[in-house]
């Protein structure tokens, strides 16, 4: 299927009950998951953007001066501030006004909205292009990943950019038969570059599929070719000229330069005006083609434009703070990682430690078909550019490669060996809806070849027969793999890594981001003496505060160090060894009061000083 098809009914009622399942499921169980460093760093920059919102609607003359923006939006502005305004919204709306929910919660539940639509989504894109039950198999077997339901249960910006992500891939997809589409394929690919900054990488992706589109519905038809080449003929013109500017001014110069009433600012405009304009009047001549380059034209045009706008920081100095913004991501410091016996501390990072990491934290049963599915894909595509096999195979439709290429994009930007490599699997969750896709069409042919023979001897049987237990069977370990770690998701491994003992083996990260640190607070709270110290290893004060105000620490609780508390809470990271060893020489003691044990495997350890 070479075209957009929009959903049918049935399945606009089938992804709405996937996207309510998924946000009750995240809703009805996040008060067991602990909050992450960056999680807390989040809630308090979301209030200080809630109280300019207010500050906005009580005075907007003061709110609107660069001095109180920069007082309210300088905290954290190495992201976009699209997830924390509506973390502080929500927040402000159903914690302090409302009082429905505890504080963590009123947070979290825009990054549940937004998390919840993976699965639907998920589901309408596999379903259009290959079929419903493959579109069922992707969205069910999506959040039974326990490291991606983890992340789906916080209030940060990873599940949240893997959902815009394929948003923006499937409004891209839309958009082959319908201009709505294309013109909502820029509105959403703004909201994706406000939600976290790879989206930056989105053009580069869509474009080839829109140019190759364009391209091949022009081959007979030159009055639309001569089109095609006018709008990018504008593009090049745009760079070359920004490129001069560059040149002649200085990188320093153009960026001081670039005001609203600047040679770049006029360029940027003729860009939006020419390339819409010439995409009105090249509809005219050849839909087909006009459709195609669409959405290019509307991600260029309303992608700085709703960036800009979302982000109250950027008002006054738009040009200077994003240029800090992306060189804060460009040069972005790195996180020592443990990985197979080592300590990743600086480039270059293992070329395969993405797929190697992949392959250890899904479950087994979830990544053979994923691998299976991807590499099926991959093999028609190759095989179909030579004479000699392509009658071997079907080619890949352009959705097919839509799907194939998204599949592994972010694997491989991330699999670069400067890339910094930490955080477990969060920077690689937009490759995974599309795997996930990939694998239930691998597991579907593989049902449809068992009904084959199977028939022989039943020859009633159904397909509906052999796939209901398959994908039972296949979706079996991950649900109980999920509930075993639950809510400790940074901790699970597969059975291909020997689980949570077999990866502690093999010389991997236990654990990371200090959320586990749960599991021992109950005991800490009844052993620790009043008003006493308290040492939570890799929780910082923003979230020692968080578990207090939601009445999850004691409140006469104070935060310590290793040397002057009275219990401390060593969270097992190869790395922060010398922690460990400076609470044993304090409390004159190496025997642990309690912990955090994952099938007998360290995860948090508490020391009680004697």
């Amino acid at each position: 299927m070479t075209a957009g098809r929009a959903p049918t009914r049935d399945e606009r009622w089938l992804a709405l009950g996937l996207w309510v399942l998924t946000f009750v499921a995240l809703w009805a169980t996040e008060s067991a998951v602990g909050f992450t460093r960056d999680e807390s760093v989040y809630f308090y920059a979301g209030e200080s953007y809630a109280r300019w919102f207010q500050q906005l609607f009580r005075e907007p003359a003061r709110a609107l001066t660069d001095a109180a923006i920069v007082r309210a939006w300088d905290y954290n502005h190495e992201h976009p501030a699209l997830m924390k305004e509506l973390f502080g919204l929500s927040h402000l709306l159903f914690h302090n006004t409302l009082g429905w929910l505890r504080p963590t919660a009123a947070f979290r539940l825009p990054a549940f909205a937004l998390s919840a639509l993976v699965p639907a989504l998920t589901f309408l894109l596999g379903s259009a292009v290959y079929g419903r039950t493959v579109g069922l198999f992707a969205a069910l077997s999506f959040l039974l990943v326990p490291r991606q339901y983890f992340n789906a249960e916080l209030a940060c910006f990873d599940m949240p950019i893997a959902a815009m992500w394929l948003l923006v891939v499937y409004a891209f997809w839309r958009a082959l038969e319908d201009r709505n589409w294309g013109v909502l394929c820029g509105v959403f690919f703004g909201l994706a570059l406000c939600t976290k900054h790879n989206a930056l990488f989105l053009p580069f992706i869509l474009a080839p599929f829109a140019l190759w589109r364009a391209w091949t519905t022009t081959v007979d038809r030159p009055d639309a070719r001569v089109w095609l080449w006018r709008v990018l003929g504008l593009f090049a013109a745009v760079a070359v000229l920004y490129g001069l500017l560059v040149v002649s001014l200085g990188p320093e110069d153009f960026q001081r330069k670039f005001i609203l009433l600047s040679p770049h600012t006029l360029l940027f405009v003729v860009l939006a005006v020419g390339a819409l304009g010439m995409l009105h009047l090249q509809n005219e001549v050849h839909p087909p083609s006009a459709l195609a380059l669409l959405p290019l034209a509307t991600m260029a045009v309303f992608g700085p434009i709703i960036f800009y706008l979302h982000w109250p920081y950027l008002w006054h100095s738009p040009v200077d703070r994003t240029a800090w913004y992306l060189n804060f991501h460009a040069t972005h410091n790195h996180y020592t990682w443990f990985y197979l016996g080592r300590l990743l501390r600086e480039p270059p990072f293992p070329l395969e430690y993405v797929v190697v990491k992949t392959a250890l934290t899904v479950p087994t049963s979830l990544f053979v078909p994923m691998v299976t599915g991807w590499l099926v894909l991959a093999g028609r595509a190759v095989l179909s550019l030579f004479e000699r096999t392509k009658s071997l195979v079907r080619t890949p439709s352009l959705a097919e490669a839509l799907v194939g290429v998204n599949a592994v994009a972010a694997i491989l930007i991330i699999s670069h060996p400067q890339v910094p490599h930490f955080g477990g699997v969060k920077h690689w969750l937009p490759s995974m809806p599309f795997l996930g896709i990939l694998a239930g069409v691998a597991v579907m042919r593989g049902c449809e070849a068992l009904v084959e023979r199977l028939r022989v001897r039943w020859p009633g049987l159904s397909l509906a027969a052999v796939v209901t237990p398959v994908f039972a069977l296949l979706m079996l370990p991950a649900l109980i793999g999920l509930v075993r770690v639950f809510p400790y998701g940074t901790s699970y491994y597969s059975e291909l890594a020997g689980g949570v003992p077999g990866a502690a083996s093999l010389g991997m990260q236990r654990q990371f981001w200090s959320s586990n640190v749960t599991a021992v607070l109950p005991w800490i709270n009844e052993h620790a003496p009043r008003n006493g110290r308290v040492f939570l290893h890799e929780v910082n004060g923003l979230s020692f505060r968080d578990y207090q105000r939601n009445g999850m620490l004691r409140g006469d609780l104070q935060p310590g160090g290793p040397f002057d508390s009275d219990i401390a809470a060593y969270q097992y990271h190869q790395e922060f060894r010398e922690h460990e060893f400076n609470v044993w020489q304090a409390y004159g003691t190496r025997t642990p009061a309690t912990g955090l044990y994952l099938d007998e495997t360290p995860q948090v350890i508490v020391y009680q000083r004697r």
